[in-house]
């Protein structure tokens, strides 16, 4: 994946004085950001949203599941997500996108490091051991899954409203 995405603007739904920010701008938002919405796809084509707390870290968005969680057995069967988080008025904000394939994290070594990122966003509660190439967390065991951004949208919201699409390559 490329560091710096192809950026367009646009001017079907952007004001016309509005201008796509930086890249850095919406990975600050991303890497701040408290609470994602994940989609997925069922087996039977029906889709799956749910809430969940994700870090960015090294160009890429990683979440966690228990392994019978229905996301998780939607990413069985099909990789592709959607992760999208911002606010939920309409006239002030900034809404982002990031759609990607989920790819299972199972190294400890780069699991440790995540799971360090989650307890310095989140807190104690949010401390988990690494083994085996899982998060465990009291009796129970997570999968993490990383997803590195093939395109991103932004939602300018307020003056001026703005469309924005990152690709990456």
């Amino acid at each position: 994946m490329s560091d710096t995405p192809e950026t367009r603007l646009d001017p079907r739904y952007s004001d016309p004085e509005a201008v796509p920010p930086p890249w850095s701008e919406v990975e600050r938002l991303i890497t701040g950001a408290e609470l994602f919405w994940i989609s997925t796809v069922r087996p039977d084509g029906r889709p799956h949203v749910t809430p969940l707390p994700a870090v960015w870290s090294a160009g890429a968005l990683h979440f966690c599941t228990g392994p019978d969680e229905r996301k998780a057995r939607n990413l069985a069967e099909n990789p592709q997500v959607v992760l999208t988080t911002g606010t939920s008025t309409w006239n002030q904000g900034y809404d982002v996108v990031v759609e990607g394939e989920a790819v299972r994290v199972a190294d400890d070594a780069r699991l440790r490091e995540l799971a360090a990122a989650w307890e310095g966003k989140y807190g104690s509660f949010w401390h988990f051991e690494v083994r085996d190439g899982h998060f465990h967390h009291g009796p129970g065991r997570a999968v993490v899954f990383s997803v590195a951004p093939r395109t991103v949208f932004g939602f300018g919201k307020g003056e001026p409203f703005s469309q924005t699409r990152w690709r990456f390559a």
